[in-house]
């Protein structure tokens, strides 16, 4: 693999960056797009694999796949090709961390935060699926957050369209810790694959762990296969019941007894958000009626256990905390730490920071019996609204659209053989793409034509010049002129050598021209009208003088100045000698 380092330009195109990461078989980077003028994600496929035609299968795959998958949820990719042998995709440049990141830093979230994480990759799972897509490696390292908190699920790298399997029977696809009980036995996979590992995902969100994890593959795989996972709210007390049975029943083992589509995972997740918790009634005993006492027993010891429940908490009260304008992992932290529970609502807020918590009930420094529950609202962010269409528009009218429909705009130049100046090129994200209020919409701004430098070429011959000129996209146009210089030669130009000027721009050259040779019209004695008109066809003019002679050329031409052949510039004056008679020496007089 070629040597990648900061400035490396790659495919005349990307101009490298900075390194991101480096995967199982390829590395990413940071890098400047020269023609569009904006940084994505640079992946190359790296060292061995990029040899391996295995490795190259699986990696144009995973373009292919992913580009053409235009969603929210999803990372998109722009351009996928090769450099030199390599194989490279250029793809959205996400600034954030991952969802593992994520729990790493913080621990375990609010389980009204983890249902929104992994309802937007659900979003996007359920875009592939409807569209014969199965990511097959979905994994908390797989899912991006940016800085307005969307989630964005990257690497379909070994993504395929329908329900086949890509590899031999007994080949574990995906990473281990989050692959379905079929994947794990190397059998073929559909889309309720991917939302068993999207149930890990939510399982790992709310305890802070994977359900299943070892020092060998193997041993994890056959877990997955063989062994049920801890229930979440054994690992952290405080988890509804409604929102355990949705992770276990997504991470059944039969794929027929889990969600069989992410619709229907979404709408049971909703469901957890709108419901309360609610204990439900016992099932009718269809024993016998002579067992009456047993159930009399029964309601005797738990009505004195609620008894002694109650007569002990009625009596420990705490002051409520002020939680406002905390985030909901350390207002959750402050009310445990109270001795009391809490529930999240969503809201959304113009003024509030997203995750932060905008009020409370009961208030903070109200009294409040120990194990109670706290309500708090936490803002979900400034809500989301559709990406205006600004492409074509000016820039002005661009920026006033994008800001009135509550974004900031991002506005970078580039030059334009197609977009008149001042228009914009193109817009990041697409028109129509739902995002946050708030967020940034990047356009470009054509700068138009982009200016070159006139070469020289004063002293060439006429078609060098000219190829000169077009190298660079400017045209000629030519007037000749007369001079004692070779023919062809160029002997001035405008505009001048290394004058900056648009593309497309005419550069007009004066090229020599060689000066005629004076005709002959001294051979057979034309006449004096008929030697002028053959001068004046050449381009001279025509002076006559007299020249006596013999008789019988009288009124014909018998001399011409300068002599045939002579090159002389158009316009210069010949002169020709006609005959005329002799005019008789007079006889002397004699002297008296």
């Amino acid at each position: 693999m070629h040597t990648i380092a900061p400035d490396t330009i790659v495919d005349h195109r990307y101009r490298v960056l900075r390194r991101l990461g480096t995967g199982g078989m390829s590395e990413v980077w940071c890098a400047e797009d020269e023609v569009l003028g904006r940084q994505v994600a640079l992946k190359l496929l790296g060292g061995r694999f990029a040899e391996d035609p295995e490795f190259r299968e699986r990696f144009r795959r995973e373009a292919q796949a992913a580009a053409s998958l235009t969603h929210p949820n999803i990372v998109a990719i722009f351009d996928r090709s090769e450099w030199e042998g390599v194989p490279y995709i250029a793809m959205e440049l996400v600034d954030g961390r991952t969802l593992k990141e994520l729990v790493r830093d913080r621990g375990p979230l609010p389980p009204e935060i983890a249902i929104g994480l992994i309802e937007q990759v659900l979003r996007a799972l359920a875009y592939a699926h409807r569209r014969g897509i199965v990511h097959r490696d979905v994994k908390s390292q797989n899912v991006l957050l940016d800085a307005e908190g969307v989630a964005k699920v990257a690497d379909f790298g070994i993504a395929r369209a329908g329900d086949s399997d890509m590899t031999q029977t007994g080949t574990i696809v995906g990473t281990v810790q989050y692959v379905s009980p079929e994947q794990a036995e190397g059998r073929p996979v559909d889309r309720r694959s991917d939302l068993y590992s999207a149930g890990v995902v939510l399982y790992e969100l709310l305890t802070g762990r994977v359900p299943f994890d070892g020092e060998a593959p193997i041993a994890i795989a056959i877990k997955h296969i063989n062994e049920r996972p801890v229930p979440p709210s054994q690992l952290r007390p405080g988890i509804p019941p409604a929102l355990e049975s949705v992770v276990l029943r997504a991470m059944e083992k039969d794929p027929a007894r889990r969600y069989q589509s992410a619709e229907e995972f979404i709408a049971a997740l909703e469901q957890v958000r709108r419901r309360p918790v609610v204990m439900q009634p016992p099932e009718p005993d269809p024993a016998p009626r002579t067992r009456w006492w047993l159930w009399a027993i029964a309601g005797v010891a738990v009505a004195a256990i609620a008894v002694g429940v109650f007569l002990t908490v009625r009596g420990n009260r705490v002051d409520v905390p002020n939680l406002v304008g905390r985030t909901s992992s350390d207002a959750a932290d402050v009310a445990h730490r109270r001795g009391l529970e809490i529930v999240f609502e969503g809201r959304e807020s113009e003024d509030v920071p997203r995750d932060q918590v905008i009020s409370q009930d009961p208030a903070a420094g109200d009294e409040a019996r120990e194990g109670s529950t706290i309500t708090a609202v936490v803002s979900s962010g400034r809500g989301q609204s559709p990406v205006p269409s600004v492409e074509g528009a000016s820039r002005d009218d661009a920026e006033k659209a994008i800001t009135d429909a509550g974004f900031k705009a991002d506005v970078k130049q580039a030059y334009s053989d197609s977009v008149p100046e001042d228009e914009v090129i193109s817009q990041s994200p697409a028109a129509g793409t739902s995002r946050t209020r708030g967020s940034t919409v990047r356009i470009t701004v054509s700068r138009g034509v982009e200016g070159v430098s006139v070469p020289s070429v004063v002293g060439l011959q006429r078609d060098a010049a000219d190829t000169a000129l077009g190298q660079v996209g400017l045209k000629s146009d030519v007037t000749e002129q007369e001079t004692t210089k070779p023919a062809g030669t160029v002997l001035k130009q405008d505009p001048a050598a290394g004058a900056s000027v648009e593309k497309g721009t005419t550069v007009k050259l004066i090229v020599a021209k060689g000066r005629p040779q004076v005709p002959d019209v001294t051979t057979d004695n034309p006449t004096a009208d008929e030697a002028t008109q053959t001068l004046e066809d050449a381009g001279y003019k025509v002076q006559t003088r007299d020249r006596p002679g013999d008789p019988t050329l009288v009124g014909r031409v018998v001399g011409q100045s300068p002599d045939p052949g002579t090159s002389r510039s158009t316009g210069a004056t010949i002169t020709i000698f006609v005959g005329t008679e002799a005019v008789p020496t007079p006889t002397p007089t004699p002297t008296p």
